[in-house]
């Protein structure tokens, strides 16, 4: 069976009251329209074509290796017009099943239930039983419980109203049906739309069976129609995001306090505390342990390594019983090895640090080679930057450098060297050397400090 995927998304959004169209907003740190190409991908879709409209090329643009086929739905003339747009790129396919560009947390197994459930008839529909109604088009039966038709709240008769199971507007069709129904789509009612949910009506008609399945949790039929559903959904999804992680051994201090906006491979015994946020690709050895209120970004922390409060890591690895922060910040393209220490107030970039190094406090490290052994005092920093080029500074095995030195750079410190606090070194210093730079220190006698002259 080849599987088409339909994935409408040429809303406007009006009630976002953004520039950036409604599908762009992000939930878990992806768009919104993100999330649903990504569960189409993971069903096997043969094919997968999104139907834009408002802020077109935004989404094309935002979205340009989604790998689906792209189709304008120039007037905006309902859903059913909406999937009409899209049929001529499915002429291969089997079966078709149509998504929301606005409903990201669908999972791929409620899909798989619907595309089992309906495999021997023409048309499958995913319903829900809601308490409260209200916005939702109702799924009709008759005395034997068929699917007769769904009828949308506006047009929809008191009666009808009463009703609960309701319309997710996720369905499945058999494409040569599909294309039957779509084709004698009528919009005569309130709106003035065609809708796609009339297709159901005309298969109940031939005697077509409509089979229906029901989603695990409602939250996953939710569309994003403003900032306050968007943010709703939004912790529904860091609730499971973080009830799969504790499930797999993670300990999270608060799961109500964490944010996953990527991807966390984490092994067992890590633990995070509250406020941490997770972005891109992350991985946790064995052990790790991640302090309140700290940013990981693309990045890879070795077993047992500590990331103290408030420390930003980004794009960077770091080895095993490590230590940093607090307060850190640890740039892309740094490597920190095992042991090593890089602690408060300390910004590293582009940098590595060999075994047992460390760069305790204060201290601007950019476009370093540093050794093993090595301890970088208290407010050094290497001078990387001329103002067009950057420039590296390397500092071989277990040399010190003394508190509030300089390196410029292009510069070697040589191997067990020593550098003088307060130094500003801008040649190669020798191995085992002690090297500084310092003026001499003077003493004038009967100096006073300036006084305010009396006011007149």
């Amino acid at each position: 069976m080849r599987l088409g995927v339909v994935v409408l998304a040429a809303g406007l959004g009006k009630r976002m009251r953004s520039r950036l169209p409604k599908v762009l907003h992000p939930l878990g740190g992806q768009p919104l329209l993100s999330h649903v190409l990504e569960k189409a991908r993971q069903l096997g879709a043969a094919r997968i074509v999104t139907v834009y409209g408002h802020g077109g090329q935004q989404v094309r643009d935002a979205l340009a290796g989604a790998g689906c086929v792209w189709v304008e739905q120039a007037e905006q003339l309902g859903t059913g017009h909406a999937v009409i747009q899209a049929m001529p790129q499915l002429a291969d396919v089997d079966r078709v099943l149509v998504l929301y560009g606005d409903v990201p947390l669908i999972s791929v197994a409620t899909l798989a239930r619907l595309i089992s459930v309906s495999a021997d008839t023409g048309l499958g529909v995913l319903t829900a039983d809601v308490p409260a109604p209200a916005g939702y088009g109702r799924v009709l039966r008759d005395a034997h419980g068929r699917v007769t038709g769904i009828v949308e709240e506006k047009d929809a008769t008191p009666d009808q109203r009463a009703i609960t199971e309701v319309n997710t507007g996720i369905l499945i069709a058999e494409r040569t049906r599909l294309v039957g129904w779509l084709a004698r789509l009528g919009n005569d009612n309130v709106q003035g739309e065609y809708y796609l949910t009339d297709v159901t009506g005309l298969a109940a008609a031939e005697g077509v069976a409509v089979a229906t399945t029901h989603p695990a949790r409602l939250t996953e039929v939710a569309g994003v129609n403003d900032r306050v559903q968007l943010a709703a959904l939004e912790r529904d999804y860091q609730r499971h995001a973080a009830e799969e992680l504790m499930r797999a051994g993670v300990t999270l201090a608060d799961p109500g306090r964490f944010d996953l906006r990527g991807t966390l491979h984490a092994e067992q015994d890590v633990s995070i505390d509250v406020n941490v946020v997770i972005e891109g690709e992350v991985r946790l050895s064995g052990g790790v342990r991640i302090g309140p209120n700290c940013l990981l970004k693309d990045c890879r922390i070795g077993p047992a390594t500590q990331v103290l409060a408030n420390s930003v890591i980004e794009g960077a690895q770091i080895g095993a019983d490590a230590r940093v922060g607090p307060f850190a910040r640890v740039r892309p393209e740094t490597r920190l090895a095992d042991q090593t220490h890089v602690g408060n107030f300390v910004e590293i970039k582009k940098t590595s640090l060999g075994v047992g190094s460390k760069a305790n406090h204060l201290t601007y490290l950019g476009d370093a080679e540093i050794g093993a052994g090595v301890n970088v005092g208290a407010g050094t920093i290497t001078c990387n930057y001329d103002g067009v080029n950057k420039s590296v500074t390397r500092i071989e095995d277990r040399a010190f450098i003394g508190s509030n030195s300089a390196l410029v750079a292009p510069v070697t410190v040589g191997a067990g060297a020593t550098i003088g606090a307060g130094s500003v070194i801008t040649r190669d210093t020798p191995a085992e050397e002690l090297t500084l730079t310092r003026a001499p220190q003077v003493t004038i006698p009967g100096w006073q400090r300036p006084k305010k002259r009396p006011s007149s």
